[in-house]
């Protein structure tokens, strides 16, 4: 039970630090990233923290493009919504767990009758 508490402890300093970096970042960048980041929330599946290794490459390439003097729809194009979906395609999402449920409970009872 410690070892869970700490971890969620530390989760959490992670999580503020990771956001410390965001509030560096310019006020557009700023913005679109914190959009972004409610958008993926959406798809998070278990604790989360696959969104998060996916914020923090998104931080990684708003720092380095912020400091090119780069427009931040520059990065993203605008079709902000397609640029998020391609960053969440790749993690697992509670749509995945609903398809994978509903495929093993169909085969847990009739996957024996299957020609």
């Amino acid at each position: 039970m410690w070892e869970m508490f700490r971890k969620m402890i530390g989760d959490k300093k992670e999580y503020k630090m990771m956001m410390e970096r965001v509030e560096a970042l310019p006020d557009d960048y700023q913005y679109v990233f914190k959009k972004i980041q409610g958008y993926m929330w959406n798809f998070s599946a278990g604790n989360g923290m696959d969104m998060l290794h996916m914020q923090y490459e998104l931080i990684e390439l708003f720092e380095a493009s912020a400091a090119e003097g780069r427009e931040v729809l520059e990065i993203t194009g605008p079709d902000v919504a397609s640029f998020a979906d391609e960053l969440v395609g790749s993690a697992k999402t509670y749509v995945d767990k609903y398809r994978q449920d509903l495929n093993e409970s169909i085969m847990e009872r009739l996957g024996k009758k299957v020609i």
